[in-house]
């Protein structure tokens, strides 16, 4: 399944929306099954989660059932028992192989408020042309620095008008990225910290960072869609 936090719910923690995902299961009469053992627990997988606080309309999940059902019911059944905001875009029956080896980059959009569009394009021009970029942050291992730079594919500054209009409405910098899945995870909030590094960039309002796409990474830069090696030719779902 693909599904998106949107809104206030991006302040949602992984923690809580598995609690919110689990009630919603029970509430949609969702046939879900169970691990073996001494405490069974539904057979959910998730992947690749966006930090607290960072919109998604590209997040990833996987549940084992006890039978068939109909994707696309599954996904309206879900949709009605979950709060406006946790939103299921997409389900497709799997076929084989796991989700998570299918998501090797993700596509960010960080809207930064208040910064001039040319500082940021500089910012950028900066970062780029960099060998390496060494940010530091406290991780579950503690504090470490790791190079910010290596796992970016593409960055790009871009016009207000080449975005959605909710975000076009917004008079700010617009920075999108490409950022493979590496060990330790490089976030937006590492890019930023990047940017900061090498051109002293710092955003007078609190960015707004949303992931527009999670996947497999072309030879071209580009993201798949994880979910497209289950589909059959049909539709189902929204895109």
């Amino acid at each position: 399944m693909r599904y998106a936090k949107r809104g206030p719910l991006r302040f949602t923690s992984h923690r809580d929306f598995a609690r919110a995902f689990e009630r919603a299961l029970r509430r949609a009469g969702v046939p879900i099954a169970f691990s073996q053992g001494f405490t069974p627990h539904p057979k959910i997988s998730y992947a690749s989660a966006a930090p607290t606080g960072v919109a998604s309309e590209a997040e990833y999940l996987e549940i084992g059932l006890r039978e068939p059902v109909d994707p696309a019911r599954l996904r309206e059944a879900l949709n009605a028992a979950l709060s406006p905001g946790l939103d299921v875009l997409d389900a497709v029956e799997a076929t084989g192989g796991s989700l998570a080896d299918r998501i090797e980059a993700s596509y960010w959009r960080i809207e930064l408020p208040e910064v001039d569009p040319k500082v940021l394009a500089g910012a950028v021009a900066a970062f780029t042309a960099a060998e390496e970029v060494l940010v530091e942050r406290m991780t579950k291992q503690g504090r470490r620095t790791f190079d910010a730079r290596a796992a970016v594919v593409s960055i790009d500054v871009v016009s207000p008008s080449e975005t959605p209009s909710e975000a076009a409405a917004v008079p700010c910098a617009i920075l999108e990225l490409v950022v493979r899945q590496v060990t330790p995870s490089v976030r937006p909030d590492d890019v930023l910290s990047g940017l900061r590094a090498v051109a002293a960039l710092e955003p007078p309002v609190t960015p707004k960072v949303i992931r527009l796409a999670q996947g497999t990474l072309t030879a071209q830069g580009e993201i798949v869609d994880p979910l497209e090696a289950d589909r059959d030719g049909a539709t189902i779902g929204e895109r």
